[in-house]
């Protein structure tokens, strides 16, 4: 029976072991994470940025050749670089566990799979569309009217000119007093 003792605590010490060992590879892989940042810029130069593991951004720089563009198109690019950096995150995650706990460990599997679903590779690029003339517009906008061409002017009425719309004021009687009998209103 004594020897049933000392194989169990063998076991056990092996256990514990192999539990400090995985908490060891565990500690290293969280650490190499947590160090990582990615860099990125945009295709034209115009935006370099760094984001840290968790994909939020750490640095931005726009070069002073985007002031010739519109701000649309800027912050278009700075979206479009950030996506491209954080698409990058998985790969180096999975890189960082290959080194340290294995890519066999259902952890890891789970941790990579969930950083592909938080940071998924960005949508197809096409090229860019051609820009649009800018416009200005004075006045109420409203919501049931149609909106005017953009492409050519309305053509010249035909025939005769059309009445005036009516007076949405209502017509005084010319027997109503609204002048306060002469005196002033605010006595």
């Amino acid at each position: 029976m004594p020897e049933d003792i000392g194989a169990s605590e063998r076991m056990l010490s092996q256990w514990q072991q192999s539990i400090e060992q995985k908490a060891e590879r565990y500690q290293e892989m969280a650490t190499r994470v947590q160090g990582m940042t990615i860099s990125e810029a945009s295709r034209d130069g115009s935006v370099r940025l760094t984001i840290g593991s968790n994909g939020i951004l750490t640095h931005l720089e726009i070069a002073e050749s985007a002031r010739d563009k519109r701000m649309a198109e800027v912050s278009a690019e700075v979206m479009r670089t950030l996506q491209r950096a954080q698409a990058r995150i998985p790969e180096l995650l999975q890189q960082a566990m290959a080194e340290t706990i294995g890519t066999q460990d259902e952890t890891a599997n789970v941790l990579f799979n969930e950083a592909k679903r938080n940071f998924p590779a960005p949508p197809h690029e096409d090229p860019a569309p051609p820009p649009v003339g800018r416009e200005l517009r004075f006045g109420i906008e409203d919501d049931d009217a149609p909106a005017p061409p953009t492409s050519r002017p309305a053509p010249p009425p035909s025939g005769p000119p059309a009445a005036p719309p009516p007076s949405r004021r209502p017509t005084r009687r010319p027997d109503e007093d609204d002048d306060f009998g002469g005196q002033s209103f605010l006595s």
